[in-house]
Order: C-alpha cells, then structure tokens, then sequence
C-alpha cells in the first residue's frame, strides 16, 4: 500500500531532492515533504525546484528532535539527510558528523516509534572496514584495478562486495556513525516494530550533484572539465587507477519508488546497492570519458600518498537485491556523464559559483 504523506530528511541535498522530486512527478496525489537545513553549499537551489513542483519545504535539522513537529499525515520517512564526507573528522572535531549522522538518526528513529512511521534508510558502502577493503586481492590492468578472483574473505566476488563481507574493523568515522545508525535501526525494529528498509549505497552521481573533491567527485570531475580547472590523481601512486562503481540517481529513484510499493514484503531487509561491475570506472578511465563528452581536455598533477579511507576498488555486488525486486541499474556510464555534463552546461552562470569555486 502506497503510503499517503513522505517526509523526506537531507530533501534539498543531491538524493533528497531528487527523490521528493521523482515522487511528486510520479505521484502527484502524495503529499512530499522536504525538511533540510542547507548547510551544504548549493543546496539552497533546490527550494525553488520543490516548491515549484508542489513539494513542501521545511527548514529544519535532524539533530533538533523538535523540528520534527510535522502537521498532517505523514506515513513514511526516507532519511537522506547526513554528513557525507568520509573525509569529515580527519584533522578537525567530529561533533557535527557524530550529531547528524548519529544523534539525528535517533531523532528519526523516535520519530517514526511514536508516529508508527515505516523508515527506508539510506546508509552507505563505507560501513565496510578500510583494513578488510584493502585485503582483497586486486589485478592490475593498464587503466584499471580489478578483483582478482581467487580470494580470502566471504562476501567479495568478481561481482563486487557483498552483504555478507565482514563488519570487524575501522572503517572511518563516517562508516561507524552509518553502521551505528544501521543497528539502532535493527533494535527499533525488534523492539517497537519500526517498519525498515536499509540501502547500502556506493557512489551516487547525476545532475543537481553540487560534488566536492570528497564527496560527488563523479560531479567534480565533469565540472572541472566544463570550466577548465586542473585536477589531481590522489593516491595509489597518483596513477588514477583506483575504481568505484557509480550508480545513476535515476536508477536509484526507481530502486527506491518500486520499494516504497513494495514495503511490506522488503521490510527489515539490508541491501548493498551500486551500479556494480556494468557501470564501473577508474578516475582514470573517468577521465577519458570526460575528454570524449566535453572536448575539453585539463592539466592533472598526482599525490602519489593515499588519503585516510582510501581503498583501491569497491564494486557493489547487486545479487539480493535484483533477486528481491528485479531492479538493476539501466543508466551505463556514458549516459551518466552526459546527464551531467548536460546540466553543468545548462545552468553553467547559476553552478559556476558552487562547482568552479
């Protein structure tokens, strides 16, 4: 059964935003709110989208359970709202990342317990130890890392890494508040029956991405391009090597519509969620992509140190969830640059303020 009214946290961040946007499109009867406290620089040009479309704006922030005073029906909450960076905490204070990513998540959780709210949750690869990522045993090819196929630890495959891969070990900041988050939300269900679904999601990318050199660097990299600014391979020997599958955030918003229709039959699951080997690329092989669409071409330098959280290659394998709802990723990588670039170029006086800074 379709739920009536979504609250939507983070709902003027990159994710957010467009899935209050794809829901209002596709079900215009469905009442979409999108609470959000525009701390990341260019997600105050979405107001103007949502509202334009009918979606309502809250301003307000997770980690004030009293901003959650929502008036009429709301029956479903999609948390999309977090501190993104896996960078963030490294060399400065942890507290807004424990607050948002932690606390906040608490505050949700209350929420939906005292409102009987279903949560579909979206949590992150980098839940995965840093120490166990770097173990696997890797191949390397002329523009690429690959998985090698014989390995050690359950859970990784050709396909990429799966639900089961272990959980023991650092991981970042970052991927223990999401892991923390992803308990809680396990203890919620067993003890008030709090209806969830977790998305364990890898890179993210698309139009209305406002990609920084630590978090959106699909985004970064095409706008870098579009403007003419230099670029930097960052680890690994500064060979541009390193490889992460990147998922469309139109394929997503479909995972996502198709979850929501199907809540009860998906309801306590976790699902690795990616574009997976298909649409999959090395910052190098990004870089081709990137010369071949805009037709320009930029000057790189290299830092052959790795940063801290730096893995060689993450692949997610999509195996649970295609066989729990037949979804898989549509958008090939060609079109994901595309997109992009079609939307930097488009609004190119509007984005030069917050992607050419």
């Amino acid at each position: 059964m379709r739920p009536e009214g979504v609250l939507i946290t983070g709902g003027a961040g990159f994710v957010g935003s467009s899935l209050a946007l794809r829901l209002k499109r596709q079900h215009p009867e469905l009442r979409v709110i999108a609470l959000d406290n525009l701390k990341r620089r260019g997600s105050e040009l979405n107001i103007p989208r949502l509202q334009g479309s009918g979606v309502e704006f809250v301003h307000g922030d997770i980690r004030n359970a009293e901003d959650l005073a929502i008036s009429g029906k709301v029956d479903l909450l999609l948390e999309c709202s977090a501190e993104p960076s896996v960078l963030a905490g490294y060399g400065s204070s942890p507290h807004y990342l424990l607050q948002t990513n932690l606390t906040g998540t608490l505050n949700l959780l209350e929420y939906c317990r005292a409102h009987g709210i279903r949560m579909l949750f979206l949590s992150t690869s980098r839940v995965y130890p840093i120490a166990a990522l770097n173990s696997i045993r890797i191949e390397e090819t002329e523009t690429r890392y690959e998985i090698a196929e014989l390995q050690e630890l359950p859970g990784i495959s050709r396909r990429g890494i799966s639900e089961d891969f272990p959980l023991t070990g650092p991981r970042s900041l970052y991927g223990a508040t999401k892991l923390a988050s992803e308990m809680f939300i396990e203890e919620y269900a067993y003890a008030y029956s709090v209806e969830t679904i977790v998305n364990r999601c890898g890179v993210i990318a698309g139009p209305w991405q406002m990609g920084k050199i630590d978090q959106g660097v699909v985004v970064l990299w095409v706008a870098r391009h579009v403007f003419g600014q230099p670029l930097s391979y960052i680890g690994f020997g500064g060979t541009g090597k390193q490889v992460r599958d990147v998922l469309h955030i139109d394929d997503l918003c479909d995972l996502v519509d198709h979850q929501i229709a199907n809540f009860g039959s998906l309801k306590g699951k976790v699902f690795t969620v990616g574009g997976g080997r298909e649409v999959s690329f090395s910052l190098l092989e990004l870089t081709t992509l990137c010369e071949t669409i805009t037709g320009s071409r930029v000057p790189f330098s290299r830092v052959a140190q790795n940063r801290p959280a730096d893995v060689p290659i993450y692949l997610s394998d999509n195996t649970r969830i295609t066989e729990a709802t037949s979804w898989w990723p549509r958008r090939n990588a060609e079109r994901l640059i595309r997109d992009i670039c079609d939307w930097i170029c488009s609004n190119r006086e509007q984005l030069a303020r917050v992607l050419a800074a």
